[in-house]
């Protein structure tokens, strides 16, 4: 733990997300991979997802970094499940921030980093799903 880090400045909901983790690992067969990070902070993100009928079936993580950013994280992959693929352009940081009751100021970049994870996974989703529709065709 930092020098000066202080838990005080964290919700209780912040502290239990990165205390106990919610959906830690990765899905072997991901439909979509998203991969980001944050070279100030040095916050790592990586957000697995698993899609049936238009889904989102699982999601898992893995994440090096500060509380915050494990508890968004964490966040994160507790409001995906369930969702559609539409229904996931409404997860926004501020909705993962809001699920968390706030973030410190200063923490607000480790739930952009969350919502930034979700875009790239699917993005990824996509990509894989255009590829394999391709790979039908030929």
């Amino acid at each position: 733990m930092k020098e000066g880090h202080q838990f005080n400045q964290y919700s209780p909901k912040v502290i239990d997300h990165f205390t106990n983790p919610r959906n830690v690992g990765e899905i072997e067969d991901a439909d979509g991979v998203g991969e980001v990070g944050n070279p100030v902070c040095g916050d790592l993100m990586k957000l697995y997802i698993k899609v049936k009928n238009g889904k989102i079936e699982d999601a898992k993580f893995k994440t090096f970094g500060c509380c915050a950013a494990i508890a968004t994280s964490s966040m994160l992959t507790e409001l995906i499940k369930g969702k559609t693929l539409s229904e996931l352009k409404e997860i926004t940081n501020k909705v993962v921030t809001e699920a968390l009751d706030g973030l410190p100021r200063v923490k607000l970049h480790c739930s952009v980093l969350a919502e930034d994870a979700l875009k790239a996974a699917l993005k990824d989703y996509y990509k894989k799903q255009n590829k394999e529709n391709q790979d039908e065709t030929n």
